[in-house]
């Protein structure tokens, strides 16, 4: 008589082991790769590890391009907050980004998109933040000139689209679509293009006046088909701060196109980091 339970289990078993093996994305370092897959349910795993993110967001964009990590960032358990940056200056991001964490108060993950490196860079020296995670982001060393080494790697599609008008710039609607949110479902891209941000003309030429990667650990995600921000120069980046990293078969909006993969690299960081 066949045995419909014994059935039924083998039926879920293998389902579990084929959403696993799907969900498998792989951390490398110098000591070569280690899992990155992650539940994104509250669970105890998470006991002891920090338990605070602040999300930093880059120029082209506003806090709401976090919305599918911040879902699962919370259904695992986290506090999470997403800053609002001015985009007028480097020092006036990292002080909006300093206002947040100084309301957590307590351990946290620093995470920045894009631009939003360069302000994690710079506001990461806080001693709140244990950890930071990069998301195809800037990271540029103290004082540097981030302008004239970007300019040492490929130059990225979209940067032909970006225009300025009365001292303040934004991405041409082709550019935006095409390059920087290439890979994004195109209702979803035209929103995040009506809230696109406008930086100062000056914002991209302020230099930090710290590294806090150099003193704090880092995990880096690469995204291989960016048009934002050049792929060979994320990897020099990622090398050069000794980062986790992960690569990533995405454009620029990994946080929108891959949100899983990001948000498990972001619990990764907060359990390494507790």
């Amino acid at each position: 008589m066949r045995d419909d339970n014994a059935d039924g289990m083998n039926r879920r078993s293998l389902i579990v082991k084929g959403l696993a093996a799907a969900g498998v994305a792989t951390l490398t370092s110098g000591a070569g790769k280690v899992p990155a897959a992650e539940s994104l349910r509250p669970r105890r795993a998470l006991k002891g590890a920090v338990r605070n993110v602040v999300l930093v967001h880059g120029a082209y964009a506003d806090g709401s391009s976090w919305s599918e990590v911040i879902e699962r960032l919370q259904a695992a358990g986290v506090t999470v907050t997403a800053v609002q940056n001015p985009l007028r200056s480097v020092a006036d991001d990292a002080a909006a980004t300093r206002l947040i964490l100084a309301r957590h108060a307590e351990p946290t993950i620093l995470v920045g998109h894009s631009y939003g490196g360069t302000v994690i860079s710079e506001a990461g020296a806080d001693p709140h933040v244990v950890g930071l995670v990069y998301i195809a982001a800037r990271a540029p060393d103290a004082g540097e000139d981030y302008a004239a080494l970007a300019k040492t790697f490929p130059t990225p599609p979209a940067n032909a689209g970006l225009v300025f008008t009365d001292g303040f710039g934004s991405l041409t609607e082709d550019a935006f679509l095409h390059d920087f949110a290439n890979g994004v479902d195109r209702s979803r891209a035209r929103a995040l293009y009506a809230v696109q941000g406008h930086i100062s003309a000056t914002l991209f030429a302020d230099r930090t006046t710290v590294a806090a990667w150099r003193s704090k650990p880092s995990w880096y995600a690469i995204s291989k088909r960016d048009r934002t921000t050049s792929p060979e120069l994320e990897r020099f980046l990622a090398k050069r701060m000794k980062a986790k990293t992960i690569e990533l078969d995405s454009g620029h909006l990994s946080l929108i196109t891959h949100p899983r993969q990001i948000t498990e690299l972001i619990l990764r960081a907060a359990r390494d980091s507790g």
